[in-house]
């Protein structure tokens, strides 16, 4: 098993960031096994999705109409505005995924990309650890 963590600058604005790059160069040269991808954070998650064609803010659209950001609606209320809804994020994006590795490279499809959910504006960077277990 072979572990790191990489960081993230997210900035102060809500999104979707692509990280899928960043994966396939620690796991370039590795052989056969599985990449654990985990966010060590309580308000966002890893999905795979297409992007560049409005699938990002799609989610984010959709992640706002499953979890309306109106803090009168969540009993978790500190922080920026929507910060309860933040906190409930992980339980429909989770925190963590799994992805096969062939000969050093990620089978994703053709149109998928790993991405960081971020709905939370208040936290300008971000942690993801990735672990590669040898097959």
């Amino acid at each position: 098993m072979d572990t790191t963590e990489i960081g993230l600058h997210t900035g102060d604005a809500r999104g979707v960031f692509d990280v899928t790059d960043r994966l396939a160069e620690f796991v370039a040269g590795r052989g056969d096994g599985l990449l654990s991808v985990f966010v060590p954070h309580a308000t966002a998650g890893i999905a795979i999705i297409e992007t560049g064609a409005g699938s990002d803010l799609d989610l984010l659209d959709r992640v706002d109409a499953v979890l309306p950001r109106r803090d009168a609606e969540y009993r978790h209320r500190h922080g920026a505005p929507g910060h309860g809804a933040d906190h409930v994020l992980p339980a429909f994006v989770a925190p963590s995924i799994t992805i096969p590795v062939v000969d050093g490279t990620m089978t994703l499809g053709v149109w998928q990309s790993v991405v960081l959910v971020d709905p939370n504006e208040s936290n300008p960077s971000r942690r993801i650890r990735l672990t590669f277990l040898a097959a």
